[in-house]
Parts: structure tokens; C-alpha cells; sequence
């Protein structure tokens, strides 16, 4: 873990240089991308291992679950030794929640959002739903955001710190107390970027129709029993009542679509459960502890 660590450590200089691809981890792993922070793998190892006993265990080798861990932890330990954290972001369906559930009131996430938030943390809540109503993405939010609305530890300076961005970033709303549905919308021409103003919907329509025939041709090829869901702002494809999809079928469809897409956009998705979450932001609270003490 200590060299891997080096490596990383030297890829990021390099970067800082200009020369990321001369680095030894560049020549090594080509396809090798940007490192926005250190990682501490030789400490985060030392830490899970302290939990998982990985390196007591005689017949089961690190498994994937250890290794995902060990790189979570060793990307918390970077955010916290290098200054406080001042966002955090979470998907909504299979991190907050249960796929097609809601955050509701008794959710172990919520105390630990808002204890977050007490920090001066901001929190944004970033998912693919494409809403055009706040009451809709209320409803998939109120255990949290009645919690925030009745918080007697968050003054309204620190209410105001969660916004939630919906629609693969196409709608913003922000928190509102005097809003029933405790969001309102932030019109578009005060978030966009400037990259996203040139934008013309002949541009944003050509990119649905390409996505949806993507999407249709997947049907046709594996005789799927799925239906297509257009929106404003995005396309997606849904079995049909009574029926699932395997997990090869979603995988093919998605690399065929990232596959055509790729000519004009391109996301990468990290997807954590609700439990992995409440198991992460323990954790980031324990180092943060440890890391306060340290500075006493």
C-alpha cells in the first residue's frame, strides 16, 4: 500500500509539473486518469484492517469489499488532513435510500446530514430524477428536509446550506422554510455554466433522440419487456409491470449507450447503499475527532 501510495503521490507532482504522462504510474496503468487529492492507503490499510482483521485471515484474500473500503477510507483521510470539508454529495436512490424509496423520517442518514450541517458543511443531493415540481422531489426527501425544518441545533444561516440538483443537473432547488414543500427552484441563468449556456435545445433534443434509439435499440436486440420514458431533459427505459431486468441486460444496454454517447458526453458513477453511507459518514466523523484532538 505504502509504494501504491508513492506512486499516486509522484503521479500528482507530475501532474502539478505539466509531465502526468511521464509518471511511473502513467507507464504502468496507461489508462490512468487525474488525482485530485492524496491517497493514504499505507494508514486507511492500517485502519480497516484493524476492523476486517484482513491480514489475519489464512484462506479468503482482500476481496473487492476490502479494497473499496480501504479506498474510501483512504480518501476520507486525505479530505480531513487536508482542511475542513466544506461540501458533500450524495446520490439519492441506492445511497440515501433504497432504489425507488424515499428518505424517511427514521433513515440513520438523517442525524448524521444535520450533523454535518451544524459543521457549516454544505450538502448537495445530486440524482437523476428530472423533476420539474418541488413537491415531487419532496416527497423522496421529507424525512430529511423536515428534520433540517425543525432542527433546533441548525440556525437559519446553516438551514439555507443543502440544495438539491435533480435531472443530471438540469434543475436546481434550494432550501426554503416558508416553502410547504421546504424546496424552491433557483432559476437557470443564476447556476448555469458558461460551457452549458451554449447549449441549444436543437443540441440537447439531438442528444435525447440518439440516447432513445440507443436505448430502443437494446430492446429489440435482447427482446426486452421494457418501456421508453422521455422527459424535457432526459430519456430512460423501464420494465414493464411485473417484470425485472438482470443485471447483464442493464450492463449491455448501458456500455451500448455510453458507447454512441460517447461523441458527446460521457459520466462516471460511484454507487454506495443506504447502509455503506451511514458506515462512511461514521467514519468520516471518527477521523474528523481524531484529527481535532491531534490540532489540540
Amino acid at each position: 500500500m505504502r509504494d501504491v501510495e508513492e506512486l499516486i503521490n509522484d503521479h500528482i507532482a507530475n501532474q502539478q509539473a505539466g509531465t502526468a504522462e511521464r509518471s511511473k504510474l502513467k507507464l504502468l496503468v496507461p489508462p490512468v486518469g487525474t488525482f485530485f487529492t492524496p491517497l493514504m492507503l499505507q494508514d486507511a490499510f492500517t485502519y480497516q484492517d484493524s476492523r476486517r482483521f484482513i491480514s489475519s485471515r489464512c484462506f479468503v484474500p482482500p476481496s473487492f469489499n476490502d479494497i473499496r473500503l480501504i479506498l474510501n477510507t483512504a480518501q476520507v483521510m486525505s479530505l480531513v488532513r487536508g482542511g475542513p470539508i466544506e461540501l458533500m454529495t450524495f446520490d439519492g436512490d441506492v445511497t440515501l435510500y433504497d432504489d425507488g424509496e424515499s428518505l424517511a423520517p427514521e433513515s440513520a442518514v438523517i442525524r448524521r446530514i444535520l450533523m454535518l450541517m451544524s459543521k457549516g458543511i454544505k450538502i448537495g443531493i445530486v440524482t437523476a430524477a428530472g423533476y420539474l415540481e418541488a413537491r415531487k422531489y419532496y416527497s423522496r426527501l421529507h424525512g430529511l428536509l423536515d428534520a433540517i425544518h425543525a432542527s433546533q441545533l441548525l440556525p437559519p444561516e446553516l438551514k439555507k446550506n443543502i440544495v438539491v440538483m435533480g435531472g443530471e443537473s438540469n434543475y436546481l432547488f434550494r432550501y426554503s422554510g416558508s416553502s410547504p414543500d421546504r424546496l424552491i427552484p433557483v432559476q437557470r441563468h443564476e447556476w448555469l455554466l458558461d460551457d452549458m449556456k451554449l447549449w441549444s435545445e436543437e443540441d440537447i433534443i439531438e442528444l435525447l433522440d440518439i440516447a432513445e434509439s440507443a436505448l430502443t435499440g437494446s430492446i429489440e436486440t435482447m427482446r426486452l419487456d421494457a418501456q421508453i420514458v422521455r422527459k424535457e431533459r432526459g430519456v430512460g427505459m423501464v420494465p414493464s409491470p411485473g417484470q425485472r431486468f438482470a443485471r447483464e441486460q442493464l450492463e449491455e444496454t448501458v456500455l451500448l449507450a455510453q458507447k454512441i454517447l460517447a461523441r458527446l458526453a460521457c459520466t462516471t458513477a460511484w454507487i454506495a447503499s443506504p447502509t455503506e453511507t451511514v458506515a462512511l459518514l461514521d467514519e468520516i466523523s471518527e477521523l474528523d475527532q481524531l484529527m481535532e484532538l491531534k490540532r489540540k
